[in-house]
């Protein structure tokens, strides 16, 4: 028996997101904090319990506004679950929402907490535009001037090009150490493991595919409806393409290396805007509230890597949970990888064929074996669902836990990677 297993054990009651809302280049309708209130409250109301009888609320969140500073308490208080029950934020990248789940799954099982609300959420077409360095220092100099010479000496230093913003999205998604953007780190999987355009747009394609068809199957219910200030009500994601095809796909010019290059709007995830939550709960707590899991949280696991090849963060991050747990890759019954890119989950699956990657990187003593795509992303991934980048990894462990129920049970593992090279991974099973 592993350590994991003697853990106590924490389950996941219920969850609820939000519709995820593809960016259009303008504020989206919903604050970070408005989408996070409108999952908790249709999540909280269906409980047997009152609000103010959780422990604490924990929420990741990347990208919040200047307003939004402790989002994770923000909601809390929103929610009603009053002044007594803490609220915190984490922040992991990608990875914040899996995060939040994490921190409350460590909490419940060191006692200090029985009823945890995590989850994740970000409103990504209102991410900051910035001054330039330039600007700023401009600015700075103009208020601090005393004298109408002063000022009339400042004019004739200002030039137009200093007023052009700095588009913090982009800026937050470039490594700073290694200075590449996300969408170069794919190029860099794309070119390591020799992934063709055409194998990133039929991935994408079938991301579309996969859920338009659990739309028409009414297999997302975790989503549930918002309304915003002018009564329009936002049922389901909006990015969702019923007429993806290879062919158009391929008329799509590349993004990040426009010469030579295959990543594209296409075969990337949404920018989007959307909020998930889980309820957690101890063994006590299900007792005292009467209350019936999805499933519970077996093990998680963190790892890192090198930025320029972060993509392959769920391969580091879910191959010792595998090895923990005697599981090859298709001993699991589903999978969930985020979709930040085609290429990078074509890229995870050719590194656990690839024998030098698994020795050298791994330390395996060959290939971990050829993942059954059939167990993977079931119903589509982030390149149809849409990636808010601090909801993601809540998303796809809530969602785990229903296509397990739905198929009579059985193992998951949920996995993203995050920018600055890491993963992680959580298993999940449900009876």
């Amino acid at each position: 028996m592993t350590s994991a297993q003697k853990l106590p054990d924490v389950f996941v009651v219920d969850g609820a997101r939000t519709p995820f809302l593809k960016s259009r280049n303008a504020p989206g309708p919903f604050a970070a904090a408005d989408l996070a209130v409108a999952a908790g409250n249709a999540l909280l109301a269906r409980q047997p319990f009152r609000p103010d009888q959780l422990d604490e609320v924990i929420l990741g969140c990347a990208a919040p506004s200047a307003d939004e500073a402790n989002i994770g308490r923000i909601a809390a208080l929103r929610m009603g679950c009053g002044n007594r029950v803490p609220g915190w934020t984490v922040m992991r990248n990608c990875a914040s929402g899996m995060q939040a789940i994490d921190s409350g799954l460590a909490d419940i099982r060191l006692g200090r907490a029985d009823l945890v609300l995590a989850g994740g959420v970000d409103a990504l077409s209102r991410a900051h535009l910035l001054f330039s360095d330039a600007m700023v220092r401009w600015l700075a100099q103009w208020y601090a001037a005393k004298s109408f010479g002063e000022r009339a000496r400042l004019v004739t230093k200002f030039r137009p090009g200093m007023l052009v913003p700095v588009i913090g999205l982009l800026r937050g998604l470039t490594d700073p150490v290694i200075g590449i953007n996300m969408g170069q780190t794919a190029e860099n999987l794309a070119a390591r493991f020799g992934i063709s355009r055409t194998q990133m747009d039929f991935h994408s394609m079938r991301s579309h595919q996969r859920t338009a068809a659990a739309v028409d199957a009414g297999l997302f219910g975790e989503i549930v409806p918002i309304a915003d200030g002018d009564g329009r009500l936002y049922c389901t994601d909006d990015g969702v393409r019923l007429d993806s095809s290879v062919p158009r796909l391929a008329k799509l010019r590349p993004v990040f290396d426009r010469r030579h290059g295959n990543i594209t709007a296409g075969n990337s995830s949404q920018v989007s805007d959307g909020a998930s939550w889980l309820l957690l709960a101890s063994q006590a707590a299900l007792d005292r509230h009467g209350l019936t899991p999805l499933g519970r949280i077996v093990d998680t696991q963190w790892a890192g890597l090198d930025p320029a090849q972060m993509g392959l963060g769920p391969v580091h991050a879910a191959t010792p949970i595998l090895q923990r747990h005697g599981l090859g890759l298709n001993d699991v019954d589903a999978w969930e990888i985020n979709e930040a890119f085609a290429a990078q989950v074509i890229g995870c699956i050719e590194a656990w064929k690839d024998d030098d990657y698994c020795r050298r990187e791994l330390g395996l003593p060959g290939a971990l074996g050829v993942l059954d795509e059939r167990r993977l992303n079931i119903d589509g991934g982030a390149i149809a669902i849409g990636h808010p980048v601090g909801a993601s990894g809540a998303r796809i462990v809530l969602h785990l836990l229903h296509v397990l129920r739905r198929r009579g049970g059985g193992r998951g593992i949920a996995s993203i990677c995050i920018g600055g090279g890491q993963g992680g991974a959580m298993l999940v099973e449900t009876t």
